[in-house]
């Protein structure tokens, strides 16, 4: 949200996100109740010319920018080498915890990730999932499809039980900047309504 408030352009969202991240970390608990569960965050950032992926862990970070096709992120490291900005000590604190050789090709998935990445991309999880969706109407995806695949239960995309999918938004950022923008919201606790 401080980065939709204080930038013009998705790259600029991105810098004002990495600031405040170095500035304050990241952290807190990811439910009401008194179960302590935290992960760090994935964002898609995008504006009428360019889009990126934004990935977190503590205060380290890797960006790619979007060339095309489509992209998903869902609760899981998905940047692997393909790293267009990073924190400035990412790699070396790796090297430093013996997560990386510095010999071999960075991978900010392989090594960051608590488990296997390889493992994580070709199984069902709402990651495959939603990238097989995607993937599905590539080149035709309008808003009421992106809405059907935010709705979608079977997926695992629209969660149900110990945990909730709590809202979806689509938006609609057209190229020509005299056409509006449009941002579709759910107005309930569950997207299939």
């Amino acid at each position: 949200r401080l980065g939709l408030e204080r930038a013009d352009t998705a790259e600029k969202a991105l810098s004002v996100i990495v600031d405040l991240l170095e500035k304050y970390g990241q952290g807190g608990n990811c439910m009401e109740s008194n179960m302590t569960f935290t992960y760090h965050n994935s964002f898609l950032i995008a504006d009428r010319k360019e889009a990126w992926v934004l990935e977190t862990s503590g205060k380290y970070w890797a960006a790619e920018k979007v060339e095309g096709g489509v992209r998903n992120i869902s609760n899981q490291l998905s940047i692997t080498t393909k790293i267009d900005r990073e924190h400035p000590e990412l790699k070396e604190y790796a090297k430093s915890n013996g997560w990386w050789d510095g010999e071999k090709e960075f991978d900010f998935a392989a090594t960051y990730s608590y488990v296997n990445t390889a493992r994580m991309t070709t199984s069902g999880g709402r990651y495959c999932e939603g990238y097989k969706l995607l993937n599905k109407h590539k080149g035709s995806i309008t808003s009421e499809i992106m809405m059907e695949i935010l709705r979608d239960k079977e997926s695992g995309i629209n969660m149900e039980g110990g945990f909730m999918t709590t809202g979806s938004m689509v938006s609609v950022l057209p190229q020509q900047p005299n056409l509006p923008c449009v941002h579709f919201f759910t107005g309930t606790p569950d997207p299939a309504r």
